[in-house]
């Protein structure tokens, strides 16, 4: 495993799905390496806390680190390249004797010369899983201007109006070049493999949804045996707080909702707007950065997590990990989230902020209606995104790549 953040030092759903894939491969037998960049992260983190990571028995890890770590980190931002750090992960190549070398986040571990460097050091099956568009966009996100969802690149003013500076390797063939070097690329949604081919990457792709581990949704069903009373209707919310999660929306509607409370877990660069946009509502609250035990008990107990994300996510954990708990879900009807609803009936979508409140009415004025949509995300996340599913379906994307390499017979 290839990717830029992952255990202590990430903030979110790549990094939680390296993890988890990384425990499962190892559950079922497998030899695990993760190679990954803490000095990316100590460059992006602000005043992000270390997350709680204990880290499985037998995994590798090789955190990358180097003095100048500023100086590599713009080497690679604008040549693609791995800088410093080529020669240590071109020996991990070269030592392990992998049988598949998958990429993930990798925009600061080495961009695209690390996906060559596989290539020439490893006979390995080589994966990309696309996490996000930093493929097709500078600032990974398509999120314009840090005002609203992309829709028709400018990529050179927009970076500049996000104070980086332009990567000029992008009006190039590189890009391509690196791709068709692998084996498979990976997005975890259709929406995600549309808006990478509108954007021109034209190499076929393979929908692999995420999952939640066995152990997680063992923690899930023991919650769910055990209630709890609650001495107050609240909505969730969870994610990093950041402008273009869109939390903002679902603070503002909590002025119709004097009787419940909203509760945010997580944090973010972008906590302090949300604490002065909370500050007329005495029923919003902030809770931090949350457990795996405590993210469960907060959706368990809740009317519904709401999703108000205003840019393109590529997956949404938040909205699995609360159908674990039998908990339904209120999400913008934009990118990828509205495949969940539609594929479980777990929850409910809405288009503006009169559609979200009126959902957040439904859901908390009608129980028979919560559980219901929560019956249903709760039985799709078993037959859809459990990590039996998962780990089958990854299995046969190895071994269907593995058919198809020449001399394979």
């Amino acid at each position: 495993m290839v990717t830029t953040f992952f255990g202590q030092h990430s903030f979110g759903g790549d990094a939680a799905y390296v993890d988890r894939l990384s425990r499962a491969l190892l559950q079922a037998g497998h030899e695990v390496t993760v190679v990954y960049n803490i000095d990316a992260f100590e460059l992006t983190r602000g005043n992000h806390p270390l997350r709680a990571f204990e880290p499985p028995e037998g995994l590798r890890q090789y955190p990358l680190r180097f003095p100048l770590a500023r100086l590599n980190a713009l080497w690679t931002h604008q040549t693609a390249k791995l800088g410093r750090h080529r020669n240590t992960v071109k020996n991990i190549f070269e030592a392990g004797d992998f049988d598949v070398v998958h990429f993930h986040n990798v925009s600061l571990m080495g961009s695209l010369e690390v996906l060559d460097l596989a290539q020439q050091s490893s006979s390995a099956i080589r994966l990309l899983t696309a996490h996000d568009h930093w493929l097709t966009c500078p600032l990974s996100l398509l999120w314009k201007y840090d005002r609203e969802v992309c829709l028709a690149p400018s990529c050179t003013s927009c970076t500049i109006a996000a104070r980086r500076p332009p990567q000029w390797w992008r009006s190039t063939s590189a890009r391509d070049r690196a791709l068709a070097g692998l084996d498979a690329m990976i997005v975890s949604t259709e929406h995600a493999r549309r808006a990478h081919a509108e954007r021109g990457i034209k190499r076929p792709m393979i929908r692999l949804p995420y999952f939640l581990p066995d152990s997680l949704c063992q923690k899930a069903e023991l919650e769910r045996s055990q209630p709890k009373p609650r001495d107050r209707a609240y909505f969730a919310a969870a994610g990093r707080l950041i402008k273009e999660k869109g939390f903002e929306l679902a603070i503002r509607a909590m002025a119709r909702f004097p009787e419940a409370n909203l509760l945010i877990a997580g944090t973010g660069t972008y906590e302090p707007q949300l604490r002065e946009a909370a500050r007329e509502h005495d029923n919003v609250h902030f809770l931090g950065l949350l457990n795996e035990s405590e993210l469960l008990d907060l959706y368990r107990n809740a009317v519904a997590l709401v999703v108000p994300s205003q840019f393109y996510e590529t997956f949404g954990f938040v909205v699995l990990e609360a159908f674990a708990t039998a908990t339904p879900v209120i999400v913008n009807e934009l990118g990828p989230l509205p495949e969940h609803v539609s594929k479980s009936g777990g929850g409910l979508s809405f288009k503006n902020q009169e559609q979200l409140e009126d959902a957040m009415r439904q859901l908390l004025d009608d129980p028979r209606l919560r559980n219901k949509l929560g019956a249903g995300g709760l039985a799709t996340l078993q037959d859809e995104w459990s990590e039996a599913v998962h780990l089958e379906r990854y299995r046969k994307i190895v071994e269907d790549c593995r058919s198809v390499r020449p001399g394979s017979g």
